[in-house]
């Protein structure tokens, strides 16, 4: 029968701690740059220059191709000599954590990319002919007409990937960077109780997905309403 020991659980909250903010951290990262280099993207595919197009698209196509671990490893293999030679980082600086943050952010790009294209192709040629008609650039009219609107329409297909994102930190482990989840595994490992600690990481990231989740639906409902 299993048994829980929750004291271990407790002598082991500052490793636990500092793994989750790693996890945060990288989250957030991915999310923030990812939204801004998709939502560049995204205005790449919709436009009428060919060679951006074809540029934007193929940066979708390829990092949307390519499985997330094997990134997570050639990052971890390429970013650091070039960090290193470009800016000449200090000792200190944790080169997997980086890594990884660039890793997820330039595959999550694609994704979002995917998303607000979706949105800004959901809206009437009406909306762009309208800006036009106001005056406005085209830089303009994506600013404060074509890209507010595109967002809000995708925002809770949006916060899902921001979901899907912060699942997928736990695959930071190909690296050895030191997360909640890898944390949890590793004190498991060292005090021989693994099955108690992955229940244990696998209900906090339930308890997270889920709070999200049902933030999600709110969302959904209220936008529905307006």
């Amino acid at each position: 029968m299993l048994h829980f020991d929750f004291s271990s659980l407790l002598d082991a909250w500052p490793i636990l701690a500092a793994g989750a903010w790693i996890t945060l951290k990288v989250t957030l990262v991915a999310i923030a740059c990812g939204i801004a280099l998709g939502t560049v993207l995204a205005v790449c595919a919709v436009s009428r220059s060919r060679v951006l197009q074809s540029g934007a698209q193929a940066y979708i196509t390829l990092f949307r191709s390519i499985p997330l671990v094997m990134l997570l490893l050639w990052f971890f293999l390429v970013v650091p000599q070039v960090l290193k030679a470009v800016f000449d980082l200090s000792p200190s600086v944790d080169i997997r954590l980086v890594s990884a943050m660039v890793a997820y952010s330039m595959l999550e790009a694609a994704f979002f990319a995917e998303i607000i294209r979706a949105g800004i192709l959901g809206l009437s040629a009406g909306q762009f002919q309208a800006a036009r008609s106001l005056g406005m650039t085209t830089p303009q009219a994506f600013r404060y007409i074509i890209l507010p609107q595109a967002f809000r329409a995708m925002l809770p297909i949006m916060l899902t990937q921001c979901i899907v994102i912060f699942q997928d930190t736990s695959l930071v482990y190909v690296i050895a960077l030191g997360d909640f989840f890898s944390n949890a595994v590793r004190i498991g490992e060292r005090d021989g109780n693994v099955v108690q600690m992955l229940l244990f990481a696998g209900f906090v990231y339930w308890v997270v997905c889920a709070a999200l989740s049902a933030l999600v639906k709110l969302l959904q409902q209220r936008l529905r309403r307006a």
